[in-house]
């Protein structure tokens, strides 16, 4: 599959080419075309483990991804707090949606843009809310944290799409390039004072994954303007230098410019 996808249908090979030069600028085109090469390898692992998603077991994904240190957030659910994590398209994102609500203390809810085909999105809401994860678009936010819930919660951002029409954003330099990273993070967890954290995505092996949970901020609101997203893209930003072929390069990262 990737072989098709990197040399006989070519699938936005030439996004991901700019993105790797522009990302590192040091490495020569024979290391590009390399890393190329192992993202699509990772890329169709993905795919496949992502349809075997809609028909996975319990027991399977329970084997498959693991929350290596979920004790972390005990004390955050015994005070009745709401956390927030963060992390990026980095590994397996699916499996985490697939996998994490039975391995944590609070109740799982995941923000997602809602795609434009309803067929794909009611087939990605279903696979990633199987096992008790719910899902939430982004336009229903604002709603969402204003409801009146019993059970702790810990809300899934994924942060690092490309901004492209909000005006709240945040400016930094990511992969040796000038970015423009969401807000909504920060402004959520300041707004409703929550705990941040960070979900660190690892292949442990081929189809299988685990999750560590890092603190990035105790008390939002003794912070300055910016220092959480600086804190959570500087996490994504190490992950990519240490093993760039797991993200999601096919992705138009840097379509806003200042």
């Amino acid at each position: 599959m990737a072989f098709v996808f990197y040399y006989l249908i070519p699938y936005r090979k030439k996004v991901v080419l700019i993105n790797l030069r522009n990302s590192f600028p040091d490495k020569s085109e024979e290391e590009i075309n390399s890393l190329c090469k192992k993202f699509y390898a990772h890329l169709c692992d993905i795919i496949v483990e992502s349809v075997k998603l809609f028909s996975i077991s319990n027991k399977q994904i329970l084997a498959r991804f693991k929350v290596r240190n979920p004790e972390i957030l005990q004390p955050y659910f015994d005070a009745g707090k709401d956390v927030i994590i963060v992390g990026g398209h980095y590994n397996n994102w699916e499996m985490l949606a697939a996998g994490i609500d039975q391995q944590v203390p609070h109740d799982t809810v995941g923000l997602y843009s809602k795609l434009s085909n309803p067929f794909f999105d009611k087939k990605m809401k279903s696979s990633r809310s199987a096992f008790g994860l719910r899902m939430v678009t982004t336009k229903e936010s604002f709603a969402y944290f204003k409801e009146e819930h019993l059970v702790p919660r810990m809300t899934i951002f994924g942060a690092d799409q490309s901004p492209t029409y909000s005006k709240s954003v945040h400016w930094t330099t990511f992969l040796n390039q000038e970015t423009a990273v969401a807000l909504g993070t920060e402004r959520f967890a300041k707004k409703y004072n929550m705990p941040v954290v960070y979900g660190s995505i690892v292949k442990e092996s081929r189809g299988h994954f685990s999750l560590t949970i890092s603190l990035l901020c105790n008390d939002p609101n003794d912070t300055k303007d910016g220092e959480i997203t600086e804190l959570h893209t500087r996490k994504l930003e190490e992950q990519i230098f240490a093993h760039p072929e797991y993200w999601l390069w096919t992705h138009k990262r840097w379509k806003r410019k200042r």
